[in-house]
C-alpha cells in the first residue's frame, strides 16, 4: 500500500481554501464560474470529428452530464463508474476503508480520484477506437494519430470537468456532479417545451420546415388547432407528467422527521435537528441513472464494434437508437405513448408492461442498494452523525451525554429513513420515466431534488452571513 499511498499523495488536486469558511458571495461566484465553464467546454467541438454515433443518444449525454462530440463528452461518467465500483469492492469487503477516521475518508476519497482518472483515460480510448467517436476518413498512418489526438482532447476534457467537480465541492456549494446534471437537464427541458424548431433544426416558419415541433407546447397547440386529438393528448400528459414530477418531489424533499436535542450549556434551550425523509437526497438515483446509462452506451460501442448487430443477451440497438434485449429494460419505455397507441391491442401492450415492472422493480433496488452504500461512504451514518452533534453540544434531552447512546437512537431512525427513501426516490423516477416527462422523469426528478437541495445550502449560508452569531452558536 505504501506505492499506492505515494501515488495518491502526489496527485495533482485543488487547493482547500485556507479560511475556515468562505463566506457566502465566494462561494456563489465559484459556482457560477464553474457552471459557465461546464457550458464553454460543451460548445468546444472535437477535432477533425467525423463519425459521432453516440450524438442521437441524446437522453443518456443528459444523466451523463455530457455533449458528445465536444470536450465535454465524457461528461461525469468516469467519475461515476469509479464510484459505483469503489462503494461496490468496500460494501462488499474486497477493498477496506476505514470511514470513521479523518485519514480513512481521505484514503478513500485519492483512491476514488485514482480509480476516476483511470476511467478518464480508458474510456477515451474505447470511445474512439470502438468507432463512437472517430476522425473522417484519411489515410492509414494519419488516421491513427487523428484518432489519438481525439483522446488527448476527450482525457482533457474529463480531467477538467473532475477538477471542476473538486472546486465546486471545496470552494461551491454542493456538488459539482449534481450541478452539471442539473444544469444539462434545466437545458433539456427548456428546449423540449419551447423549441420553435422541428427534429431537423428549422424552424417552424422556414420554407424547409417539416415537422413535427420540438416544443412539446407549441407541438400541442398545433395539434389543437389541427384537430390532431392523439397529438394534443400526448402533448397534455407530457406536460402534465412534468408538473405532477415537479409537485410529487418538492412535496417528498420537504418531508423530515425532526430529533429533539437540547444544548448541555444552555438549559432549557434546545433546537430539532431534521433527518430528510428522503434520506440520501438524489445521490442514489444518480449512481442507477448513470449506470444504466453507462451500460447502454458500453452496449452501443460494442455493437459499433462488432458490426453493428444487437449482442447475445445483452441486446442493441436498432434503427438507430431503438433500444431492443436487456437495453430496452434498462432505457424504460413510454407506457402512456404504448397505451394511448396501441388502440387497444393487448399484444403491443403486455410486453410494454412486462418491461415496465421490470425497470420499476430495477431502479428501486438499485436505489435502494447505493442509499445503503452512500451512507457508508460520506459520513452519513448513525455513528458519523452522533460525532457531529457532540461536538456541537448537542444531546437528547432525558439521556447521559454519551455519543453511544445518541449514536444507539440515531440508527432507530436512519437504516429506515435510507431504505424507505431510496424505495420512493427509485420508484417515483421510475415512473416519471413510463409517464413520458420532459426529458425523462429521472431527469426531472433529479433536477428538482438538486435545485432544492442547493437552495437549502444557500439559504444556510446566506443565513450564517446574515447572523454571525448563529454561526459562531453551531460552531461553523
Amino acid at each position: 500500500m505504501g506505492v499506492l499511498d505515494n501515488i495518491i499523495l502526489n496527485l495533482p488536486e485543488v487547493a482547500s481554501p485556507k479560511q475556515k469558511r468562505l463566506s457566502f458571495n465566494e462561494k456563489l461566484k465559484w459556482t457560477l464560474i464553474v457552471l459557465v465553464l461546464f457550458f464553454v467546454l460543451g460548445m468546444i467541438p472535437l477535432w477533425p470529428l467525423g463519425q459521432n454515433t453516440l450524438a442521437q443518444f441524446e437522453y443518456l449525454s443528459i444523466i451523463l452530464g455530457a455533449e458528445f462530440g465536444s470536450l465535454l463528452s465524457l461528461g461525469i461518467g468516469p467519475i461515476v463508474t469509479g464510484s459505483i465500483i469503489l462503494q461496490l469492492l468496500n460494501g462488499a469487503g474486497i477493498l477496506k476503508f476505514d470511514l470513521t477516521t479523518h485519514e480513512g475518508k481521505q484514503h478513500y476519497q485519492g483512491v476514488q480520484k485514482l480509480v476516476s482518472m483511470f476511467f478518464i483515460v480508458f474510456e477515451a480510448f474505447i470511445y474512439v477506437f470502438m468507432g463512437g467517436i472517430a476522425p473522417p476518413a484519411m489515410a492509414a498512418g494519419i488516421m491513427t494519430q487523428m484518432k489519438f489526438l481525439l483522446v488527448f482532447q476527450l482525457t482533457l476534457g474529463g480531467l477538467i470537468v473532475l477538477f471542476m467537480d473538486e472546486i465546486v465541492s471545496k470552494w461551491g456549494f454542493g456538488s459539482g456532479i449534481s450541478l452539471f446534471i442539473a444544469a444539462g437537464i434545466s437545458k433539456q427541458i427548456f428546449i423540449r417545451l419551447f423549441s420553435f424548431t422541428d427534429t431537423t433544426g428549422n424552424l417552424i416558419w422556414e420554407p424547409a420546415y417539416q415537422g413535427p415541433i420540438v416544443g412539446t407546447l407549441w407541438g400541442t397547440i398545433s395539434s389543437l388547432t389541427s384537430g390532431d386529438g392523439q397529438g394534443a393528448m400526448l402533448g397534455l400528459i407530457t406536460i402534465g407528467a412534468t408538473l405532477l414530477v415537479f409537485a410529487i418531489a418538492i412535496y417528498a424533499q420537504a418531508m423530515k422527521v425532526e430529533i429533539p436535542l437540547s444544548f448541555g450549556r444552555i438549559r432549557g434551550h434546545g433546537i430539532r435537528w431534521p433527518l430528510q425523509f428522503i434520506y440520501t437526497s438524489n445521490m442514489p438515483v444518480i449512481l442507477v441513472a448513470s449506470l444504466f446509462a453507462t451500460m447502454q452506451l458500453w452496449v452501443r460501442l460494442l455493437q459499433n464494434w462488432t458490426g453493428g448487430n444487437p449482442l447475445p443477451v445483452l441486446g442493441g440497438f436498432v434503427q438507430g437508437n431503438v433500444p431492443v434485449g436487456l437495453m430496452a429494460v434498462l432505457s424504460g419505455p413510454n407506457l402512456v405513448q404504448t397505451l394511448i397507441q396501441s388502440g387497444g391491442q393487448w399484444a403491443i401492450i403486455w410486453p410494454t408492461l412486462l418491461n415496465s415492472l421490470i425497470y420499476i422493480l430495477l431502479m428501486v433496488g438499485g436505489a435502494v442498494l447505493f442509499s445503503v452504500f452512500w451512507v457508508q461512504t460520506s459520513g452519513q451514518d448513525a455513528g458519523s452523525l452522533a460525532g457531529q452533534m457532540m461536538s456541537s453540544g448537542l444531546q437528547i434531552p432525558g439521556f447521559r451525554k454519551d455519543k453511544r447512546i445518541l449514536e444507539r437512537i440515531l440508527s432507530r431512525y436512519i437504516m429506515p429513513l435510507t431504505v424507505m427513501g431510496g424505495i420512493v426516490v427509485g420508484f417515483l423516477a421510475a415512473t416519471a420515466d413510463l409517464m413520458g416527462a420532459l426529458s425523462r422523469g429521472t431527469g426531472i426528478l433529479l433536477t428538482v431534488m438538486i435545485i432544492y437541495k442547493l437552495y437549502e445550502d444557500i439559504a444556510r449560508e446566506h443565513m450564517y452571513d446574515l447572523n454571525p452569531a448563529v454561526r459562531k452558536f453551531m460552531g461553523k
